[in-house]
């Protein structure tokens, strides 16, 4: 090897997806290449008259390998939690066994279709029915539904059912309590249910204070949206004396379940005072996750909110499971079916397979954000110095003097192979860098990611052109983010003249 070859391996840090110069299909195809042999059908050819065929899409004549391996190069410029540290604060982007596919894959559920009748699906429906008992046990409430599509759809859930509990008391509720550190979808949720969000500053420490809540809660209020942990990684200590107080003044609990990763078998949700919470099977029980789906956000409820979950309910009469509208008070249904089976069976196979474990999965997720918070302290500004739980909170404060700014070193961490963590939130802390390392990452890669960490906060001192100009090794370079929003440049003709 020479020592340019071996200087290039050494200076990247990460993993990288191979660079390889793509086509698009329209530039790669010729007429008449196909990528099947149509057998003759017997009988004479007769084209459709013009007036009904029309021009059509100018799709691409394509061989069969031509499409394949345009496919498959692009799949190598992709980044996922197969090929390395996906360290996104909140998002919880950690590893899907393949155990959870192959049980997914088992052709009497994979070929199950979703309008058979009770009868002929009681495997499926037993799935279900445990899956929510498994569910209500790990965060300690009385039940539990599937059916909520993903997590914000969750959200909506939970507020729907504590929004109906109140019209059903005859409680004119008009507010909801909103803590500064609240997960970033709950205000629009609770706008959607018909609340005003009521802002709830943090205390000392990051996290809500009892005389905070005490001031704000009044009668007009539905109750308080909490996320615990919080999304600065802390843990809301006091939720259960502030649950009391909501309780005492005819509120109800709303737990954003995002950052249950961290509390998974440890923390009992019911005893804490929570009335409703949310999961995500994408993020804490090891689902896929991202690229608009598959998503799944099961609701579970205290016993006040039992009458409201979404029907059709799963019930077991000893013999049979079955599908029953027996709830007069329910929300009604909020899934064209119930709810994501395919996912849910991979977060069945998942709990399953951990059984108590999933108490130490909990444990090694905090343990891990908490190494990474050691190893970068110092390096970057921490403003709340303390124990985290999942994941942790830097900040772009220690770099700011060299004109070095989240974007910059996130960007730069591309450059040296890693995914960039979450950055400019929570919205409470300026030039935020959300670090969570989830449980699946083993030491080396840690120790990896916080070696280019410190490596960029060394950049940022001496050289720092190379965090503006970063990232240089990917297929683009920096991009103009809100013009690539707002205005994309989408290339490729599909039309006919």
């Amino acid at each position: 090897m020479s020592e340019s070859s071996g200087k290039k391996i050494a200076d990247q840090v990460g993993a990288s997806g191979l660079a390889l110069n793509e086509k698009l299909l329209w530039e790669r195809g010729r007429p008449g290449r196909s990528g099947m042999s149509i057998p003759d059908a017997g009988v004479p050819e007769t084209p459709l008259p013009a007036e009904i065929a029309g021009n059509g899409p100018n799709w691409p004549d394509l061989s069969e390998l031509e499409v394949v391996r345009h496919y498959t190069r692009l799949s190598t410029w992709n980044f996922g939690v197969d090929t390395g540290v996906y360290p996104l604060g909140s998002c919880t982007m950690k590893y899907n066994p393949k155990i959870n596919e192959k049980m997914a894959s088992l052709p009497g559920f994979a070929g199950a279709h979703p309008l058979l009748p009770d009868d002929a699906c009681q495997g499926a429906l037993r799935v279900l029915h445990e899956m929510e008992r498994l569910l209500a046990d790990i965060v300690g409430l009385a039940a539990a539904s599937l059916q909520p599509a993903a997590g914000a759809h969750g959200e909506l859930c939970g507020m729907l059912m504590i929004a109906a509990h109140h019209r059903h008391a005859g409680a004119k509720k008009t507010k909801i309590l909103m803590p500064d550190t609240a997960h970033g979808t709950n205000p629009a949720t609770a706008a959607m249910c018909g609340y005003r969000e009521v802002k709830v500053p943090i205390g000392v420490g990051g996290k809500l204070e009892l005389a905070a809540v005490r001031e704000l809660m009044d009668a007009e209020t539905a109750g308080i949206m909490v996320t615990n942990p919080n999304t600065l990684g802390v843990f809301e200590s006091e939720l259960a004396d502030i649950s009391a107080l909501i309780h005492e003044r005819g509120g109800l609990v709303y737990a954003d379940g995002a950052n249950l990763n961290a509390i998974m078998g440890r923390v009992d949700m019911g005893k804490m005072g929570v009335d409703v919470v949310h999961f995500n099977l994408h993020k804490s029980m090891s689902t896929p996750h991202g690229g608009g789906g598959p998503g799944s956000g099961p609701v579970a409820v205290g016993e006040a909110l039992v009458p409201y979950l979404p029907g059709p309910r799963i019930q077991f009469d000893g013999e049979r499971y079955f599908l029953s509208d027996a709830q007069p008070l329910s929300i009604g249904r909020l899934h064209g079916f119930h709810g994501q089976f395919g996912t849910a069976l991979r977060a069945y196979s998942y709990i399953l397979s951990l059984g108590p474990e999933i108490r130490t999965a909990s444990g090694l997720a905090v343990l891990n954000a908490n190494y990474i918070r050691a190893k970068l302290k110092g390096h970057y500004d921490l403003p709340y110095d303390q124990s985290c739980m999942h994941e942790c909170v830097f900040t772009d404060a220690k770099q700011k003097k060299f004109k070095v700014a989240t974007l910059d070193i996130v960007k730069r961490l591309i450059d040296l192979g890693f995914h960039p963590p979450t950055v400019y939130f929570p919205l409470v802390v300026s030039g935020a860098l959300m670090i969570e390392p989830t449980e699946t990452e083993a030491k080396e890669d840690l120790d990896a990611f916080a070696d280019a960490m410190i490596r960029i906060a060394r950049e940022a001192e001496e050289n720092p052109d190379i965090l503006h100009a970063a990232p240089t090794r990917t297929k683009v370079g920096r991009l103009d983010e809100t013009l690539a929003a707002r205005k994309p440049v989408l290339t490729g003709d599909m039309t006919r003249d």
